[in-house]
């Protein structure tokens, strides 16, 4: 995919995606330098890198940290931005520290950017949430931008600071909007990257999976392994530039469906829907499942991952390794 040697920087490498990521640009022969807060509320997680610990470098800092950030900035041929505050919930508790991890800091980048590197290809991890509860489905790129939360609006700003300084500067970076990714490297002890991760905890701690509403909420997901495919061919794709691509997975499941597929991965299994906490209803979206057809026709990409499947071998993962994640704050 032309990483070959390549100077390649991940922020938010120590996290979930960002983690799957460097391992496969360490296979394909890139020099990766991860940077990370280790904060363990974003999912930052060293035993997501122990098998590739020695092919990369690891820089314990903040990507708030402006002129920390030009050093590594100023010489790398892709940056895949994936540093960020993902919690709905979290961003309406502190919206103040939501904005300066995913507005504020990605200015400067972007200023960082186009003073020291403008030839930099740089790929966004974005969120479907910009898009709020939806008119129709599924949702494409053409569908208002109506963010029902303050992380939404922080996430939607980021976007336009990038389209903005693609057409001013010529910064070659583009955006993916991420819907529901799950797999193994997730944080589980919450739901505050995707519920899924609360869910897989509750199965294998023979607790009940809990089902906010009356479960008919329809969602879709991808693997974490499609996702990181979707970044790479963003990245490599010249023609990329400007653009903003959903991902997602061309096929969606209600909730309660979910649940019920997910019990049968455990030993009796449990779920039950509850009633909604006001403040997760006055953000809930409804229903949501994205239109992929863009980037399927312009970057060719597919998911290669059925849920069943993912699901399965994302359950087994944590089977064995639970101690490494249930033991972060």
């Amino acid at each position: 995919m032309g990483y070959h040697q390549s100077r390649v920087l991940i922020t938010g490498g120590l996290g979930f995606i960002g983690s799957h990521l460097a391992r496969r640009l360490v296979a394909d022969g890139a020099r990766v330098t991860i940077i990370d807060n280790l904060c363990a509320l974003h999912g930052a997680n060293v035993f997501n890198i122990r098998d590739i610990a020695s092919k990369v470098s690891v820089n314990p800092c903040d990507v708030r940290q402006r002129h920390v950030m030009e050093a590594f900035v100023a010489s790398t041929d892709f940056l895949f931005q994936l540093a960020g505050q993902t919690s709905h919930l979290h961003s309406m508790v502190d919206p103040l520290t939501d904005m300066e991890i995913n507005v504020e800091a990605q200015l400067s980048l972007l200023e960082i950017c186009r003073r020291r590197n403008p030839g930099i290809k740089i790929v966004v991890a974005s969120t479907r949430q910009v898009y709020g509860k939806p008119l129709y489905l599924p949702v494409d790129e053409r569908h208002p931008l109506r963010p029902v939360d303050i992380n939404g609006i922080h996430k939607l700003t980021a976007e336009q600071y990038y389209n903005l300084y693609h057409e001013l500067h010529g910064i070659n970076s583009c955006v993916l909007r991420l819907t529901n990714t799950y797999g193994p490297g997730m944080r589980i002890c919450d739901a505050s990257q995707c519920f899924v991760g609360s869910w897989i905890r509750a199965l294998i701690e023979g607790e009940v999976m809990r089902i906010f509403g009356d479960g008919a909420q329809v969602r879709d997901f991808n693997h974490v392994d499609d996702c990181v495919e979707a970044l790479l061919l963003a990245g490599a794709n010249g023609t990329t530039s400007g653009k903003t691509y959903n991902l997602g997975s061309g096929e969606h499941i209600s909730l309660l469906d979910l649940a019920r597929k997910m019990a049968t991965f455990g030993d009796g299994g449990a779920y039950e829907c509850i009633p909604f906490p006001p403040e997760r209803k006055r953000i809930d979206i409804g229903d949501y499942y994205g239109d992929i057809s863009l980037i399927r026709n312009e970057l060719h990409w597919s998911p290669a991952v059925g849920l069943n499947e993912g699901l399965q071998g994302t359950v087994a993962y944590y089977r064995q390794h639970y101690h490494q994640y249930v033991r972060m704050p």
